[in-house]
């Protein structure tokens, strides 16, 4: 009876033993995943850091052919992931405008914002602030205000574009941040109305279509008052979400010289004073 006793606590040491080890080796397999998905630290999202893992690059066109203008103006979009920028080079090579991240909910500010802002200025570009939208941590409204509190705000100057709302795939959890696509428009709308209320000024749009279609159902509910701002890196823009017969501006690559982000104004350099003069 001993023997079968000490027999039974041994047998059962070992798998209690085993039990321990177990989660700790599923855990071990997890982290080693090269599937898994690793989530950005807050506040370090960047116009279009989606794009080529959700829509890739080149690829077939989709249908519907936008309206393009003749001239293409030339610009770059840059947060505190690109450090300091060398505006010289950008400007030597033809680079005439520009747009800095300048909020990311309501919870971080572009800790480059100065550097870029106003070191695009001073080498003659015409500039203008993004809001990273973070739709499931604050409203519309309260994110507007944040974003024109904290460089985000518009002047008429001739060198100051309209501020942009970033809306694009969730980098810190589900795609459309937990809303319905009803909500989403809601949330969209909430932000731009406050922001035309503090600035006097209707923000352009920035977003994929893919991410437009799956999140807002498509709308059109922003297309006769907001500028749209495409991300497609292709040769070709490709179809535009609904309502928009033709972008204002397209991110057509995120591997460009100098930044990698480059984009092309429809229109040329008078097009983009329009836009800034209002």
């Amino acid at each position: 009876m001993r023997v079968h006793r000490s027999g039974t606590t041994l047998a059962g040491t070992a798998l209690a033993a085993l039990a321990l080890l177990l989660p700790l080796a599923g855990s071990a397999g997890a982290a080693q995943d090269p599937g898994a998905r690793a989530v950005p630290a807050r506040g370090s999202a960047y116009m279009g850091m989606g794009v080529i893992a959700h829509d890739g690059k080149e690829g077939k066109p989709a249908t519907g052919a936008p309206t393009l203008a003749a001239a293409q103006t030339e610009g770059v979009d840059v947060s505190s992931h690109n450090g300091n920028v060398a505006w010289s080079t950008l400007w030597n090579s033809g680079v005439r405008w520009a747009y800095v991240k300048a909020t990311e909910g309501t919870y971080y500010k572009n800790t480059y914002f100065t550097q870029q802002y106003t070191g695009s200025y001073n080498v003659g570009m015409i500039r203008g602030t993004y809001h990273f939208a973070t739709p499931d941590t604050t409203t519309g409204a309260a994110q507007a205000d944040y974003f024109v509190n904290n460089g985000g705000g518009w002047s008429k100057d001739g060198k100051t574009l309209p501020g942009v709302l970033d809306i694009e795939w969730n980098p810190y959890g589900a795609t459309c941040y937990g809303k319905t696509q009803a909500g989403m428009v809601a949330w969209i709308r909430d932000f731009v109305n406050r922001y035309k209320y503090r600035t006097g000024r209707d923000p352009v749009i920035y977003t994929a279509t893919s991410w437009w279609k799956q999140c807002t159902g498509n709308s059109a509910a922003f297309s006769s008052t907001n500028p749209l701002w495409i991300a497609r890196y292709a040769s070709e823009v490709g179809e535009l979400p609904a309502g928009w017969p033709y972008y204002t501006i397209w991110q057509y690559t995120s591997s460009g010289p100098t930044v990698g982000d480059h984009n092309h104004f429809n229109g040329d350099y008078s097009r983009v004073q329009a836009l800034a003069n209002g």
